[in-house]
């Protein structure tokens, strides 16, 4: 089934915040197309990912609403590079299951 913007605040445990619920809901279409267009549309069936990649939409979704201005933070000398930089080691190794590459 399709990834919702509900799904990813249930997965950061903020299922009741409906600013970040309505901010996931216009994340998700944006990472769901990059993992089409990785997978080169396979995993998917119409427009609806399976659960491996909907696993890869909700997580990869997550980094970004956390963060969704992409700016890094320091405090002292620890600096924070939080959001979305890409999809982790993790999510490739899933998205190369089903990715079709050029001959």
């Amino acid at each position: 089934m399709p990834v919702t913007g509900q799904d990813v605040a249930d997965f950061l445990g903020q299922g009741t915040d409906t600013a970040l619920v309505a901010l996931a809901g216009e994340v998700v279409p944006v990472i769901t197309a990059m993992v089409s267009a990785y997978t080169r549309g396979r995993g998917f069936t119409a427009t609806e990912p399976n659960n491996e990649l909907a696993a890869v939409i909700t997580t990869a979704s997550a980094r970004l609403v956390a963060n969704p201005e992409q700016l890094s933070s320091k405090v002292g000398s620890v600096e924070i590079r939080g959001g979305f930089q890409g999809f982790s080691l993790a999510e490739t190794f899933v998205l190369n299951r089903y990715r079709r590459t050029a001959l």
